[in-house]
């Protein structure tokens, strides 16, 4: 009976006003921030675009390396066996420890970590590296011996290779260059 009583007076009396600061903290809103604009809709359907990110310079000279590996070997379709010679010779140029692809690579690596967006961007143009490098191979015939290094592989190890003579000194890069183009197998010296 006492608890029907006290429900019928609470019932009964008015409800007191929350201060506006006690529910402002209550919902988390800070002090003085009202927004005079109303809240935009979105519309069913309809994804907000993101402009692309601007290409960093190692993929602009990724790109760029690869495009020159596919000229080559357009050229050379002609008849007359690929540069392979001249070919892995550019990449490990390109990734020498002097080169400015290997300084630009190392801080895109590290512009991207947050990023995913640049972080595909970055690979994807490495890819396409790799996929110049398996062309230029598969025109010089390196794909079809028996018990030789898949094509897709080899260009795989060539560029990792490659990649990593940014770590070497300078005088040891010819030597190293020399040692992939034996993992490579034989080549046509007037290439």
């Amino acid at each position: 009976m006492a608890r029907a009583r006290a429900e019928r007076r609470r019932a009964k009396a008015p409800t007191r006003p929350v201060p506006k600061k006690r529910a402002d903290r209550a919902t988390g809103a800070k002090r003085g921030t009202r927004s005079t604009r109303p809240a935009a809709k979105a519309k069913p359907g309809r994804v907000a675009a993101r402009a692309a990110p601007r290409p960093s310079n190692a993929e602009l000279m990724l790109l760029a390396l690869a495009r020159d590996l596919a000229g080559t070997v357009a050229v050379a379709a002609g008849g007359a066996q690929p540069p392979l010679v001249g070919a892995l010779e550019r990449v490990a140029a390109a990734f020498g420890p002097a080169a400015p692809l290997s300084r630009a690579l190392a801080q895109a690596w590290v512009g991207s970590r947050s990023d995913k967006t640049r972080a595909l961007a970055l690979v994807w143009a490495r890819e396409q590296l790799r996929l110049g490098l398996q062309d230029t191979l598969i025109a010089a015939g390196h794909d079809g011996a028996v018990g030789a290094i898949p094509s897709e592989t080899l260009a795989w190890l060539l560029l990792a290779a490659c990649e990593s003579l940014a770590h070497e000194p300078s005088a040891a890069v010819p030597d190293r260059v020399r040692a992939l183009l034996e993992l490579a197998g034989p080549v046509d010296e007037r290439a």
